[in-house]
């Protein structure tokens, strides 16, 4: 069986920049499993993937514009703690951040506490980075309806509906 559109499949990988420092491996725990066709993956990695077969290994360096884009400066800005509703105190720069926008739930990082203001950035975290993915593929198999339905796989490595 190979990769394509409606199949779920099961990736152990292991993410180095550009540099070659971790930053994120799947190995020594359930591998990732995803929909493959849905978007469900960033382009450059699905596209990569696309034809292989199970066993195959692949090593793949992705611009950033083909892994989490460019980054873009706009998306950093100054918000009034007040309307933050948070204790200047407990915010600490780097820390991951669920906020309301106009457009729904975010995630944004902190990048400054100041006494009255928060500067936010809601950059992917890896925008702007050349990225290197070490991809041993486990599993191929056809997706169940339910998948196809929701879009994404199911079960251990996937999404789970509770």
């Amino acid at each position: 069986m190979i990769i394509e559109k409606n199949k779920v499949v099961s990736i152990h990988y292991t993410l180095t920049d550009d540099q070659g420092k971790p930053l994120e491996s799947s190995r020594g725990g359930d591998p990732m499993r995803y929909l493959h066709g849905h978007k469900n993956m960033i382009p450059g990695v699905e596209t990569a993937l696309d034809g292989k077969a199970a066993a195959d290994q692949i090593q793949i360096t992705l611009s950033p514009e083909d892994a989490y884009g460019a980054r873009d400066e706009s998306k950093v800005q100054r918000v009034p703690l007040k309307q933050l509703g948070a204790d200047r105190h407990k915010l600490k720069k780097g820390m991951p951040l669920k906020i309301e926008t106009r457009n729904g739930p975010g995630m944004v990082r902190v990048v400054k506490v100041g006494r009255f203001v928060v500067d936010l950035d809601s950059n992917h975290p890896m925008a702007g980075m050349t990225l290197t993915f070490d991809i041993s593929i486990e599993d191929i198999r056809d997706a169940s309806e339910e998948e196809l339905s929701h879009g994404h796989a199911h079960g251990s490595g996937g999404h789970q509906h509770d």
